[in-house]
């Protein structure tokens, strides 16, 4: 069996078993969701989607954030971590839109990676949720389970784009990356998982040894 092969089928059986591809992080616009994707950084998602109501209550607009106190966004978003750095990022990537994007949150990688806080993790969800382009959204549920699966074999965030940009139907990555952080919360749990329920057991290369 070939990568490719072996990843259609993974994308198959993720679709059948969630239909409803959605990204966990609750965001109304491709500003919050930027947002909200830099406050997830070693923070669960559940945790900051606790946050973010408050602060897209009191900070309605780029041009608010890029205004912004920033010792007052550091309180709203304390209990997400590292909200110091988060909160500078925040006000940072807002300011550098408004000056050099119009006041636009960019559609592409290079542009995205630009902004302060922005990695390809972050850049790619946004490509892929807000542009509806081909995408990979490395984190650690994709990565767990891609070399789980045999799809890849390295921890590099990079070098997993990479791979699974090779192997993936385009029009599939961003809706699979969703999938694989979905089965990675209820089925290919990290240290537990549970391979006798798994809907990718009969070609998982981890399953089958």
């Amino acid at each position: 069996m070939t990568d490719k092969e072996r990843a259609l089928l993974a994308v198959n059986a993720l679709k059948e078993k969630y239909p409803d591809s959605i990204c966990s992080l609750n965001a109304e616009n491709p500003l919050q969701l930027i947002i909200a994707t830099r406050l997830s950084a070693q923070c669960t998602d559940a945790r900051v989607n606790l946050v973010t109501p408050h602060l897209f209550a009191k900070y309605k607009t780029m041009e608010d954030f890029a205004a912004a106190d920033v010792a007052d966004v550091e309180k709203i978003i304390h209990s997400c971590g590292f909200f110091r750095a988060k909160a500078r990022d925040i006000i940072g990537m807002c300011q550098k839109m408004l000056a050099d994007f119009d006041g636009k949150v960019p559609d592409n990688i290079e542009d995205l990676t630009s902004l302060p806080g922005v990695g390809r993790k972050t850049a790619n969800l946004i490509v892929g949720d807000v542009y509806g382009k081909p995408a990979v959204v490395a984190d650690t549920h994709l990565i767990r389970i891609s070399n789980l699966l045999g799809l890849v074999s390295t921890k590099d965030p990079y070098k997993v784009e990479m791979k699974l940009r090779e192997i993936l139907p385009p029009e599939e990555s961003n809706d699979f990356c969703h999938r694989c952080v979905l089965h990675g919360r209820d089925t290919c749990v990290s240290g537990r998982p549970k391979c006798t329920e798994c809907v990718m057991k009969n070609f998982c290369k981890s399953s089958k040894e």
